[in-house]
């Protein structure tokens, strides 16, 4: 694979159809149900919903989402396929992690459906633990790993 360059950046407001289009991706490919304005509101301003969003770019185009909760959780990090593998999510999550140690967090919590296979991966490579499960209240009652990241 070639070497690429991954741009990450803070997010604002007219980043929004970027976002909610990777996460769409990833939902349609896990056959996941979509609420534009239930479930997935959030995503119709991430400037605004987040502490923190970042998106990251390959080529000039958004691939890549990841954003940071008031209390310090991890939120949205979803990659598109095509994208995969590029170091895009280490990156993001890298960036959510630097945004949460500004912030004062010692933590980062994770929540993660039991599915993302690969994310769990480079959560756990590097550092988190599983620290217990959940049967989400979102509108597939995903079965999810909670993992926290020592910052």
């Amino acid at each position: 694979m070639l070497a690429v360059a991954v741009r990450i950046r803070s997010a604002v407001a007219a980043d929004s159809p970027a976002a909610a289009a990777v996460v769409r991706a990833v939902f349609d490919e896990y056959g996941f149900t979509w609420e534009e304005r239930g479930y997935h509101a959030d995503l119709l301003n991430v400037e605004t919903s987040f502490a923190s969003f970042f998106v990251a770019e390959l080529d000039g185009r958004v691939v890549g989402t990841a954003g940071l909760s008031q209390h310090g959780s991890l939120e949205r990090l979803y990659v598109v396929p095509e994208a995969r593998g590029a170091g895009v999510g280490s990156a993001l999550l890298a960036a959510v992690a630097d945004e949460a140690r500004s912030c004062g967090h010692t933590r980062l919590e994770i929540w993660s459906d039991k599915r993302f296979e690969d994310a769990h991966r480079l959560y756990q490579r590097l550092g988190a633990t599983v620290v217990g499960e959940r049967v989400h209240d979102d509108p597939d009652s995903s079965h999810e790993w909670g993992l926290v990241l020592d910052l």
